[in-house]
């Protein structure tokens, strides 16, 4: 006989516990209609709102009209998940493709799971089931992470445990917000990967950054191309800030040379463009110090 001692969910530590609890419920009182927590019934399209914690933006048009075309034929596989708000009122947890999908394929109903959730289940309902089937891209995910620690309270070890992610995952995608928003647009996009993104965050300076992503974009660099030129760039020694100096009145150019043939010592002048500066007179030793205070006294 086979034990499930131990087994991990996938939806996370203690959540499943969570969802089957009636603690859990946003509603208070009881909720009349014709479907109750728990069951899986036919729900009208006109009584279920969207998910406000929705961490998915874009949905491809194309892949919809097809997902559409393949309701029309084969009808929904998979049934939607929604939770209770009210009498015969919804709002949808996970299946937001198939809710949208549906829609264009003008149906009037749909399969349900309805369930038990607050808000802050919600958000991590609607991230999980994008995570584990319809992927989001790094920016969403990194978006929905910092949501999920923010507005849940949590902290990486425990979006670790929620999430069925280790902790090094999550930093690392946590860390693509500090690009540049040009940069984040272009992986949100696809123009560049999250190989490409990793690559950029160790570039000191957003200008930097930015003129790489022009580079990758324009000449197709692979990520192993761009991980050579940031290594390039590292090694290349700081450059000096060039500092620009007053040009020097015609009529001062021949005094260190009539200056250094008097004192027979290196005399350098410096002069800015206010009239201000200095004369240096090199020398090395005490003897040739005491030999031009000497010259400069006669």
């Amino acid at each position: 006989m086979s034990s499930t001692k131990g087994k991990r969910s996938a939806l996370g530590r203690g959540l499943e516990s969570i969802l089957q609890s009636p603690e859990t419920d946003i509603t208070s009182g009881d909720i009349s209609g014709n479907y109750v927590a728990g069951a899986i019934a036919e729900i009208e399209l006109t009584k279920i709102e969207t998910n406000p914690f929705q961490p998915r933006s874009d949905f491809d048009g194309m892949m919809l009209r097809e997902l559409a075309d393949s309701i029309k034929s084969q009808g929904i596989i998979q049934p939607i998940t929604v939770r209770k708000l009210g009498f015969d009122k919804y709002q949808l947890i996970a299946g937001e493709r198939r809710f949208r999908a549906s829609q264009l394929a003008g149906l009037e109903r749909v399969p349900a799971f309805i369930r038990v959730a607050n808000d802050e289940q919600m958000l991590e309902l609607a991230l999980i089931e994008n995570i584990h089937r319809q992927e989001l891209n790094a920016i969403e995910i990194a978006i929905s992470y910092q949501r999920l620690i923010e507005e849940c309270q949590l902290t990486q070890e425990k979006l670790s445990e929620r999430i069925g992610k280790n902790r090094s995952s999550i930093a690392n995608t946590l860390r693509l917000l500090k690009l540049p928003p040009t940069v984040q647009v272009a992986l949100r996009d696809g123009f560049i990967t999250t190989g490409h993104a990793r690559a950029l965050i160790t570039v000191e300076s957003e200008e930097q950054q930015e003129a790489l992503l022009k580079t990758i974009i324009a000449k197709g660099l692979n990520v192993r191309q761009v991980e050579e030129l940031v290594r390039t760039m590292d090694k290349k020694p700081t450059q000096k800030v060039r500092v620009e100096t007053a040009s020097m009145p015609e009529k001062f150019l021949e005094t260190p040379a009539v200056l250094s043939e008097k004192l027979g010592a290196k005399v350098s002048l410096k002069r800015n463009n206010k009239g201000q500066g200095s004369i240096v007179i090199s020398f090395k030793n005490d003897q040739e110090l005491e030999r031009i205070i000497g010259a400069l006294r006669d």
